[in-house]
């Protein structure tokens, strides 16, 4: 179960739930895998709707990886997440606000 404290967000890929997390490494690895200027870049293309689908799957990989998956984006070509397409947007959404926002 995911720790909203602690910035978590689960994510159920081919029915197995992970446990993601935008850690400080994670984002570095987000934004480099973007190479389209800064994580603020990203989170306004979220809060406006103007995201892509490469830019949910960089969050849901980097997500994972900060969360201890040793996969690559590769390994997710055809995978199922749970939600579809808008589920996977919904958690890669989520994370970027838990990553961002502290604890009330």
């Amino acid at each position: 179960m995911p720790n909203p404290w602690a910035g978590e967000v689960a994510v159920v890929i081919d029915g197995v739930p992970y446990n993601c997390k935008l850690t400080l490494g994670a984002l570095a690895e987000l934004e480099q895998a973007l190479d389209t200027g800064s994580l603020i870049d990203l989170i306004r293309r979220f809060e406006g709707g103007a995201f892509s689908g490469r830019d949910v799957m960089a969050v849901i990989v980097a997500g994972l990886r900060g969360g201890g998956w040793v996969g690559a984006a590769s390994d997710l070509v055809t995978a199922e997440i749970e939600g579809g397409p808008v589920g996977a947007a919904k958690a890669a959404a989520t994370m970027l606000a838990r990553a961002f926002t502290p604890p009330a």
